[in-house]
């Protein structure tokens, strides 16, 4: 039973804790993302690639040290948005907290930098959505405007972490397979028109 967890960043001297972020990624999207870090080599490029400098990578730890989650995120636009990609949780432990945690801490290392904006794109590349196997086209926001959660799609998680859809790519994976695109306001950040 998971009694705690801690925050802290991803080190890329702790060789042990980055195979487990790997193996985690690979874990989490193996259902309904089975071509997304497919093999443990693409899986561990990923968790190197979210440890560059200027990148922001954290982890969910246990009492033992063990990651049970993590997440990655890049400065785009001079760094007044930052890409929250991608988001981890190692399959046995979700549900419990550890991905909310992992969002809310993202944000504060945001806001520490600076950033005013979060932005995701969260695939349907299985029918999880209603926005998934349908031509999307020419009426793109009527379709956003009416999309259902099929077969827990995540995009209602990020939306109960604050993020609103912004929009969606059609066919970004293939015909009838788009990538939802979402967005928050860093908390704290400035509103439009505050001086």
């Amino acid at each position: 039973m998971l009694q705690s967890f801690s925050i802290s960043s991803l080190s890329p001297n702790n060789e042990q804790s980055v195979h487990e972020a790997a193996e985690i990624l690979t874990a989490a999207f193996a259902a309904n993302w089975p071509h997304a870090w497919a093999t443990p080599e693409e899986a561990l490029d990923e968790v190197n690639e979210a440890l560059a400098p200027d990148r922001i990578c954290r982890a969910a730890f246990d009492d033992a040290g063990a990651v049970l989650g993590w997440i990655g995120g890049s400065a785009q636009y001079g760094g007044n948005v930052w890409e929250l990609h991608p988001l981890a949780v190692r399959p046995d432990v979700q549900g419990r907290g550890i991905g909310r945690a992992l969002v809310a801490d993202f944000e504060q290392q945001v806001a520490a930098r600076g950033g005013l904006t979060i932005v995701l794109g969260t695939d349907d590349e299985a029918e999880m959505t209603s926005l998934s196997g349908v031509d999307l086209y020419p009426n793109v926001w009527e379709h956003i405007a009416t999309i259902r959660n099929r077969r827990g799609h995540p995009y209602t998680f990020y939306q109960k972490c604050g993020f609103v859809i912004t929009g969606v790519v059609p066919d970004a994976n293939g015909p009838g397979k788009p990538d939802i695109l979402m967005a928050k306001r860093v908390p704290g950040a400035g509103q439009p028109g505050e001086s």
